[in-house]
C-alpha cells in the first residue's frame, strides 16, 4: 500500500465560504494523509471539522496531528475535530512552540485558544486522550512503517515544512513559507522536498501581491515551480490560496503554473492524489 493525500482545507488566513469559492473550496488548512491504517494530519485549519466526522464514523482510533505553525487559520479547527471528544480514541499533536512567544509550549498555546473569552470549552474537557510532542527538527519519526520529517522554514512566528515517507512514497507539505525575491530557492527546502512524489506548496500571492507583502511570510506559483525543480520533485500542488481569490483566479493560477511545469494542480476540498505503484491525481 502507498500514500493517499486527501484535502480537506485549502485556503489561508480565513476561512471564504460562498458561491464564489465553492469549487475550490472555502475551509482552511487540513490535509489527510494516509499511509496504510495509519493516519497523519497536517493542520487542523476549519477543514479538520469534517474530516474529524468522517474519522469518528471510521471508528479511526489512532490520529497523528503534524502542525505546521500556531497561526489561528491552521489550528482553529481542533476544537471540532469529533475524534478527540470520544473517550478511548487517542490524538497525539506534534509541532514546534511559536518563536514569537517565549516559553510558551506547543501544548500551552493549543489550550490558550480554547480558553474564555475566546471558547467555552477548554482543551482538558476533551475527552479523547490528547498528547503532545515538540517534534526535534532534522531527526526521522519512526511512526510504525511511516518516516516523518520536519524542517524550520520562513514564517512570522517560525513555521515547519514536513516529509512523510510510506513504502517508498513520499509528501512535503510546506505551507505559509516565504521565498526571497529574486534569489535561490530556499537550501533547507529544496533538501526537504528532494525526489518526493508530491509537494504541497504555498501559493498565496501573486507576484505582484508579494511584492507589496514581503515579509508576510507567504510565496507564488513561481517560487513553488524553482523549488519543485530543484528538488526534483514530480508533481507540485499550489495550495494556501488567499481567501479573496475565487474560483476563476485559482484556475487561472493554476493554468499558468501548469505551462511553466507540467502536471502542476491547484489543491481543491475533496482532491484526493493517491501514490501507489504509480503517481496520480484523481477527484474525490
Amino acid at each position: 500500500m502507498g500514500i493517499d493525500i486527501r484535502f480537506w482545507g485549502v485556503r489561508g488566513s480565513i476561512a471564504s465560504p460562498g458561491p464564489r469559492t465553492a469549487g475550490v473550496g472555502g475551509n482552511t488548512s487540513c490535509v489527510e494523509v494516509r499511509c496504510g491504517d495509519r493516519v497523519l494530519v497536517l493542520d487542523v485549519g476549519t477543514g479538520a471539522r469534517a474530516l474529524g466526522e468522517r474519522l469518528a464514523r471510521e471508528g479511526v482510533e489512532d490520529v497523528q496531528v503534524l502542525l505546521s505553525h500556531l497561526h489561528w487559520d491552521h489550528i482553529q479547527g481542533l476544537p471540532f475535530f469529533a475524534p478527540a471528544w470520544i473517550p478511548g480514541r487517542r490524538v497525539t499533536v506534534r509541532g514546534a512552540p511559536s518563536t514569537s512567544t517565549p516559553g510558551l509550549s506547543l501544548e500551552g498555546s493549543i489550550a490558550a485558544q480554547m480558553m474564555p473569552p475566546h471558547f467555552p470549552v477548554r482543551l482538558e474537557d476533551m475527552r479523547a486522550t490528547i498528547g503532545f510532542e515538540e517534534i526535534a527538527i532534522g531527526r526521522d519519526l519512526a511512526l510504525d512503517d511511516v518516516s516523518v520529517r520536519a524542517a524550520r522554514l520562513a514564517h512570522p512566528g517560525g513555521v515547519l515544512g514536513w516529509r512523510i515517507e510510506h513504502a517508498g512514497r513520499s509528501v512535503v507539505y510546506a505551507t505559509d513559507t516565504e521565498h526571497v525575491a529574486g534569489g535561490e530557492p530556499d537550501a533547507t527546502l529544496v533538501e526537504l522536498a528532494r525526489d518526493a512524489d508530491v509537494l504541497i506548496y504555498d501559493a498565496m500571492d501573486t507576484d505582484a501581491e508579494h511584492a507589496a507583502r514581503v515579509g508576510w511570510g507567504h510565496s507564488t506559483w513561481r517560487a513553488g515551480v524553482a523549488v519543485a525543480d530543484a528538488a526534483r520533485v514530480g508533481q507540485l500542488v499550489l495550495f494556501h490560496h488567499d481567501p479573496q481569490r475565487d474560483d476563476e483566479a485559482v484556475e487561472a493560477i493554476e493554468r499558468a503554473a501548469a505551462e511553466r511545469r507540467h502536471g502542476t494542480i491547484a489543491a481543491r476540498e475533496g482532491m484526493v492524489i493517491g501514490l501507489g505503484g504509480r503517481r496520480e491525481a484523481r477527484a474525490a
